[in-house]
């Protein structure tokens, strides 16, 4: 999808500077401009009143005590459907932020940010597959507090829209899906199978319990909930939506629901009686006609206003928008009393293996910021969208914004040369028990982890063979071939083949799978499996034609038999390198040997960055490394690659101990020299 702003020859600046003179639509103020007329005629639009200014500040968590009327639209004769919230007109200025993607140590930094820009709402997704990694077993700890968060945002002063899914999409692998989900192969994901519903009904029990006291009614911030995410795209199934609906309703949720969805596809994905909204990455007239011919007696909401876009391992550069645009783009909003949610208003960080992936011809990861040239950047730094919002917000605000909060400080620490490394194949006595079977066994279908399978990292298939010849795996998504420890080549989706030298004595094969991320779009994710792959085919939808065609053999893991001169090979002993904690804490009994001036293979290499008295903010530079992960006190920063387009990692002060500070890098190919740090990031 071609994600760069686009915007309509008719919008001229002199349509627009008006916005420095708006009427708006709060208790007590001027008409506001009518968009009725307009969007059905394409009449020219009319010019505003200077007099009145948006006034909600009586309109915050802490100073709305009567909690009797929630969130709703109202429709009088003569004038714009609008929100209501606490019986007061309304206008959703809302900002996503994913608390998990975000130290839990800045959270409030960045929710005190979205205040003082001028926001009045968060919006924030929920991982169902972070919350619930195993069936039954639910996390909302630390960075997953979800409810932390919600109160936080109570705190400062912000409302909250949820978005809780099941489904997510969100650039996170499957979608937010848990992998455990695809043991199945029968199972029909975001459909009413009774697999899936059981499921998603035991995940809602738990996840609906922790939300109901946030609503609003309840005295918390929560004024809307979200079905689901993008159906129309999707639409496999036609009670799926009411399904989700009255599982929502049925569990205690009372506040308003709302659907989102492209232009293209908002019919198929709304739901009579729920509120339907559109995404779009610019003012689009003809999306806004689109909505309004569903509901023509509701007030328009872009759910989704994407002001920059995120970037893939392999793209030639990183993705930005002009802040000039979003600043047009937003006044236009405003201007036609259009709710919104900046998506993103601060990315943050693609921390550990949850980052999605695309599939066009060939398998591509997200990478692991997630700055998505969003208003923040991924350290929460202001940038020029954020400022030209500010004075936007400013001038049509009745209040006075809180003042700016302080910039978080970055520092440059010396240089870390690892001393110490590990040899991938001296790592393999510290894992957990290895699985023993006659055929390879995909990453989800391993019986570990109390029968959940492997979700994320990587697997090491070993087999013994005693000649050489033609090797044929499928593998999903990358692997590095070897005999015993010496490298003979790679595979991956688009290269499936790898001649193996004749062996003068039986030799142990060894093939290292890298899960690089889920695909996260499409409707044939339930062929995300890391192991067997299937294919299926099907009308595709329009705004993401050429991702939907590619999400069939997305498997971790090997898929099927390797075959040698077309025989089968048996006989496999498979490795879960899963990189949990517990994993580092046990490498710390390990002997580890002195990094050679090079080594080419897997391995792991230890150092020390020393942080000073009071640490701060930085950012990693691996030159000369290839392609691996960074562990930080025992926090994995993410995937660096050299393809890029990312070189740096962001690394959070928050997670920094004074003085020495363990890093491990696991790197896939090749030794590097030193790791470098920087007070800036390069994406």
């Amino acid at each position: 999808m071609d994600s760069s702003p686009r915007f309509s020859p008719c919008l001229s600046w002199k349509r627009i500077v008006c916005i420095f003179s708006l009427p708006f639509i709060l208790s007590g103020l001027a008409p506001s401009i009518k968009y009725k007329e307009y969007l059905v005629s394409g009449e020219a639009r009319p010019q505003l009143p200077q007099s009145s200014r948006f006034n909600w500040s009586h309109l915050t968590p802490l100073e709305l005590k009567n909690r009797s009327m929630g969130l709703q639209t109202e429709s009088i004769a003569g004038s714009n459907p609008y929100f209501t919230l606490g019986g007061h007109k309304f206008l959703i200025f809302g900002g996503s932020i994913h608390y998990f993607r975000v130290p839990r140590a800045y959270w409030r930094d960045r929710l005190l940010k979205l205040k003082a820009c001028g926001f009045n709402t968060v919006t924030t997704y929920v991982p169902w597959n972070l919350h619930e990694p195993q069936r039954g077993t639910f996390d909302f700890s630390g960075n997953l507090d979800l409810e932390a968060f919600v109160l936080m945002a109570a705190e400062i002063g912000l409302w909250v829209i949820l978005r809780p899914g099941p489904y997510i999409c969100g650039e996170i692998d499957l979608g937010g899906l848990p992998s455990w989900l695809l043991q199945d192969p029968k199972l029909r994901l975001r459909t009413t199978d009774n697999g899936f519903v059981e499921a998603v009904d035991q995940y809602f029990d738990h996840l609906m319990a922790r939300v109901v006291p946030l609503q609003y009614h309840q005295g918390g911030p929560i004024i809307a909930v979200q079905v689901e995410n993008e159906y129309g795209s999707f639409n496999k199934d036609k009670d799926y939506m009411l399904y989700l609906q009255k599982a929502l309703l049925k569990r205690g949720i009372v506040e308003l629901l709302l659907t989102s969805d492209s232009e293209n596809e908002v019919l198929r994905g709304s739901i009579k009686g729920v509120l339907a909204t559109i995404n779009m990455n610019t003012f689009q007239e003809n999306a806004i006609k689109s909505l309004y011919k569903i509901q023509r007696n509701k007030p328009i909401m872009i759910m989704e206003y994407w002001v920059g876009w995120f970037d893939t391992w392999g793209s030639s550069e990183h993705r930005v928008t002009n802040a000039d645009d979003v600043e047009k783009t937003v006044s236009e909003f405003i201007k036609f009393e259009i709710s919104f949610n900046v998506y993103m208003f601060h990315g943050g960080t693609n921390f550990g293996f949850i980052n999605g992936a695309i599939n066009f011809e060939n398998h591509r990861g997200v990478v692991t910021s997630y700055d998505y040239d969003a208003v923040l950047t991924e350290a929460g730094d202001y940038t020029n969208k954020y400022f030209k919002l500010r004075k936007l917000f400013g001038s049509i605000l009745a209040f006075p914004l809180p003042p700016l909060p302080e910039i978080t400080l970055k520092a440059v620490y010396p240089a870390v040369r690892p001393s110490l490394y590990l040899p991938l194949w001296d790592v393999l006595k510290y894992l957990n028990e290895p699985v023993i079977s006659n055929k390879p066994v995909n990453m989800e279908n391993l019986p570990i982890n109390n029968g959940n399978g492997q979700s994320y990292g990587f697997i090491l298939y070993e087999t013994p063979i005693c000649s050489g010849g033609e090797l044929h795996a499928d593998v999903q998504d990358t692997a590095q071939v070897f005999l015993n420890e010496t490298s003979i080549g790679m595979l991956s989706d688009g290269n499936q083949n790898l001649n193996i030298p004749e062996v003068r004595e039986c030799q142990l094969l060894r093939v290292l799978v890298e899960n690089q991320g889920r695909v996260n779009f499409s409707w044939k994710i339930q062929d995300q499996r890391k192991g067997k792959a299937l294919m299926l085919s099907g009308e595709l939808p329009q705004w993401y034609r050429n991702i939907q065609e590619t999400f069939n053999h997305r498997e971790s893991g090997l898929t099927g038999s390797i075959t040698i001169n077309n025989i089968p090979v048996e006989g496999y002993t498979i490795y879960s390198l899963e990189m949990k904690m517990n994993f580092f804490e046990r490498l710390r009994s390990a002997t580890w040997r002195p990094v050679p001036n090079s080594y080419l293979g897997p391995a792991f290499y230890l150092g020390t960055l020393k942080a000073g008295s009071s640490p701060k903010d930085t950012f990693l530079r691996l030159l000369n490394w290839n392609c691996g992960f960074v562990f930080i006190n025992g926090h994995n920063l993410g995937r660096y690659w050299y393809i890029g387009p990312q070189e740096t990692l962001y690394l959070p002060g928050a997670w920094l101990h004074p003085e020495d500070n363990e890093i491990i890098l696991f790197e896939k190919s090749k030794s590097g020299s030193y790791i470098q740090t920087m007070d800036g990031p390069m994406l």
